[in-house]
């Protein structure tokens, strides 16, 4: 089993972008009335890399297998955006060493709380963010696909 790398990469990137690629067009198979990226609340690309936050890409061995970012939300607050994992991967626990590399960027960030939200189709998503702490809060963005807002405490 190849070993897993998670490093940080331009959102901008020509790899980010792939790999950005290949998650949205994920959602415009798995949400309902398909995915248009303009509905979202996007993170600009300066606010994933340093000071404001990060871009993290996960490889195994040299096959470039997920991705997300961190950016600070607003004071002691981080949120993670655009986290994918290539379903050739799931179940290898590379969400959960993504979600944490995350989670540690955060509090690299000043951060003490981390926020995300992720739509209904996405059930995996929700379960792992479950199982790693994270509970239901009220909507903290106008998210059109969101369904559910989640927060953890970390550091």
């Amino acid at each position: 089993m190849a070993e897993l790398r998670i490093t940080p990469e331009h959102p901008e990137s020509a790899i980010a972008v792939a790999l950005l690629d290949r998650y949205y067009g994920e959602l415009e198979l798995r949400f309902p009335d398909g995915f248009d990226l303009g509905r979202t609340t996007a993170a600009p690309p300066a606010e994933l890399i340093a000071p404001h936050g990060q871009f993290l890409v996960a490889r195994r061995g040299a096959r470039a297998v997920g991705c997300g970012g961190v950016r600070r939300l607003g004071p002691g607050t981080a949120e993670i955006k655009r986290m994918w994992v290539d379903p050739e991967a799931r179940g290898l626990g590379v969400g959960r060493s993504l979600l944490l590399a995350l989670e540690r960027g955060a509090v690299e960030l000043g951060c003490h709380a981390v926020r995300l939200d992720t739509a209904a189709s996405l059930t995996e998503a929700l379960a792992l963010y479950k199982s790693a702490g994270y509970a239901e809060i009220p909507a903290y963005n106008d998210n059109s696909y969101a369904a559910h807002w989640l927060e953890k405490r970390v550091g």
